[in-house]
């Protein structure tokens, strides 16, 4: 199966913005960004792109979180001036620095559609793949002190909904959102397997049967009148290609929790 380098880049930078939010924030409090080690100049910057972000997508989905809208090297920045609070995760600082230094390197001709050369591509890959399969394998011996089973690192609704391993100690989201019979809704989850095995997704959706198994981390909804109810439930599942799983057919999940109302 072919990876999409694109994709595998992305996730290794989101996954990498998602472990340093959950770090800093749990060690330094809700500011945290403020003693990062970034200037005020760079978090200004950083406000900046998400208010142009917000105008360009009025009625859309936007990414609330600032670190998003951080430059690579600012998330390199924020690891080298931190780095203490993160080397149990990722080790070695100066061979992070060069992992980092190559992917930000490479990272320019791929957003920039220009041609990567197979050992490029290869290098890309092989790092990405090491950062991931570090930060999985930290959170795994936290949560189980296992390093065998896949875990999720994120899950999104397309209403603005974000699920992390920071924001909730169980993997389930309360929205408090209201939808309605023929609303549509999307999602997109991201997750790492320690042992770089393949992948497959599947959703559940309330009482209904659960979705077939899928090599594609996406989904969408439509609300119909059954869904109708206080508590709607959509369960989002993860599993490895592996015989054995954390729980009975898959190895870890998110449940994103809305209330469906009639038609006004």
């Amino acid at each position: 199966m072919e990876i999409d380098l694109t994709q595998a880049l992305k996730d290794t930078e989101n996954s990498l913005r998602d472990f340093i939010a959950a770090i800093l924030e749990k060690g330094m409090g809700s500011n945290w960004m403020e003693t990062c080690g970034v200037t005020s100049e760079r978090l200004k910057q950083w406000q900046e792109r998400r208010d142009v972000e917000e105008k360009r997508q009025r009625g859309g989905v936007v990414e609330p979180r600032l670190i998003y809208y951080a430059d690579f090297y600012d998330i390199t920045t924020i690891l080298k001036k931190n780095w203490n609070k993160f080397a149990d995760a990722l080790g070695d600082w100066k061979t992070m620095e060069v992992f980092l230094a190559q992917l930000e390197t490479l990272r320019d001709p791929d957003a920039h559609r220009r041609e990567l050369l197979p050992h490029q591509k290869n290098l890309a890959l092989g790092i990405s793949g090491e950062i991931r399969t570090k930060l999985i394998r930290y959170r795994s011996k936290l949560e189980t002190s296992e390093d065998y089973f896949p875990r999720i690192e994120s899950a999104r609704d397309s209403l603005g909904h974000i699920w992390t391993p920071s924001s909730t100690s169980f993997h389930l989201l309360n929205t408090e959102q209201i939808l309605r019979p023929g609303d549509l809704i999307d999602y997109v989850i991201t997750a790492s397997d320690p042992l770089g095995g393949r992948l497959e997704f599947r959703m559940k959706v309330d009482s209904d049967r659960h979705s077939e198994w899928q090599t594609d981390n996406s989904f969408s909804l439509k609300i119909l009148e059954k869904h109708i109810g206080k508590i709607f439930c959509v369960r989002l599942d993860v599993r490895s290609s592996r015989p054995h799983h954390a729980t009975i057919d898959f190895d870890d999940k998110v449940e994103f929790i809305y209330t469906v109302l009639p038609r006004k």
